[in-house]
């Protein structure tokens, strides 16, 4: 999917998949690039739980419309998320209680300006003149203990809770997220991903993997044939987000009509 904007070529390729272990998939997504929106939600909570978690999020989120601003469009994202928190909540006592809900991470972008919106151990990366750099920070419990200096890298590698999240959505009082937010340069190409992707390739698989010239959703459907080929123990989503320079339009064109 491609749209054009006044700043950019923005061209978009999603893809998920089950894996080769679990039984269903509770990974969803979001590619809404006329809103200037992309989001990966990873559920958790088992069937009828993890997967409801991750679909209430991407269906709450996919009517945020058109943002006046980089601020505005935070807001509308984060009022459609909280809502969504509350609707998960809902769901984990109808079934009875236990933990249901679903790590997210959310690009926006607006004009020349993006934001990053995270929740637990989804991640996004951004390749800029050929370097790649994690934009979020892990919300699991092995990087809290690594950055307290109290175990090694080595240890953190290997540590046996390394897949504990210290945060969700749907699981305390309010959505606890963190944001980072830059300008976008042409030739930025971001990746949205679940941690099943992360697991099995490493930063310098993501890197070689998005400084290829192939389209997007190329890049998105041979990141997961990839992890596949590796096991896939968990659920596998992928998201890849091009900016390019932008298409020369006329006065008649629209700016937002995307091309499938």
């Amino acid at each position: 999917m491609t749209v054009q904007t006044e700043y950019f070529t923005i061209e978009t390729g999603a893809a998920t998949d089950t894996g080769r272990v679990r039984a269903h998939n509770e990974d969803s997504y979001l590619v809404k690039p006329e809103f200037g929106v992309w989001v990966v939600a990873d559920g958790m909570g088992g069937h009828q739980a993890g997967d409801v978690a991750s679909q209430t999020i991407v269906a709450e989120l996919s009517s945020v419309g058109f943002a006046t601003s980089p601020e505005d469009l935070e807001v509308r994202f984060m009022e459609r998320l909280s809502h969504a928190h509350g609707r998960i909540i809902d769901h984990a006592k109808e079934l009875g209680g236990g933990t249901v809900g679903a790590t997210i991470v959310g690009l926006l972008a607006h004009e020349d300006r993006y934001i990053c919106i995270w929740s637990g151990d989804s991640r996004i990366y951004r390749l800029r003149d050929g370097v790649l750099t994690q934009q979020t920070k892990d919300h699991t419990e092995v990087r809290e203990l690594f950055e307290a200096g109290l175990i090694s890298a080595e240890e953190a590698a290997n540590w046996p809770r390394k897949n504990v999240i210290t945060r969700a959505i749907g699981v305390t009082d309010a959505p606890r997220c963190d944001t980072v937010a830059d300008t976008v340069i042409e030739g930025d190409i971001f990746l949205l991903c679940s941690d099943g992707l992360t697991e099995h390739n490493s930063d310098d698989d993501i890197a070689h993997a998005l400084r290829s010239d192939q389209p997007a959703q190329a890049i998105c459907d041979g990141l997961i044939a990839q992890t596949l080929d590796r096991g896939a123990k968990d659920n596998v989503t992928a998201v890849v987000v091009r900016c390019t320079a932008p298409a020369l339009v006329t006065p008649d064109d629209d700016y937002w009509e995307g091309e499938a």
